[in-house]
């Protein structure tokens, strides 16, 4: 269980660094040829979204189904353990929403870079005539 939650930490982070390697001010050459290449890596990368989406489900059904220790016949250590899976089942939900909203971020700046490459070329045919 915990190798798909390290997966899926790797794949945040991995994602945060696309993404901010897609806003720095680079010159155009450079930035055009790594929003291609995200580009390109952003269609392998769309397999994370259904891993992410299910592994929230799967979340929402263990804390509908957990068993709540909250009354006086629990024990300290039984309270501490409810208490850290809880805590647990929060990171991953945290985990899940930052792989799809990353993923949602580095699809739409390549998509932005792309509509003012098309608008630049647009420009400069109008500027040819």
């Amino acid at each position: 269980m915990a190798l798909q939650w390290l997966i899926l930490e790797y794949v945040v982070a991995a994602e945060a660094a696309i993404a901010v390697l897609l806003t720095l001010p680079w010159p155009k050459t450079i930035r055009s040829r790594i929003v291609a290449l995200i580009s390109k890596l952003l269609q392998p990368f769309a397999s994370l979204i259904p891993f992410a989406v299910f592994n929230l489900l799967d979340l929402y059904w263990k804390n509908e189904h957990r068993l709540k220790c909250s009354s006086e016949v629990c024990t300290e250590e039984e309270r501490v353990h409810y208490e850290r899976s809880v805590y647990k089942a929060q990171r991953n939900v945290i985990l899940c929403v930052s792989v799809c909203f990353l993923y949602w971020c580095m699809h739409h700046i390549c998509k932005y870079h792309k509509q003012i490459k098309q608008l630049e070329d647009v420009e400069k045919k109008a500027k040819d005539l």
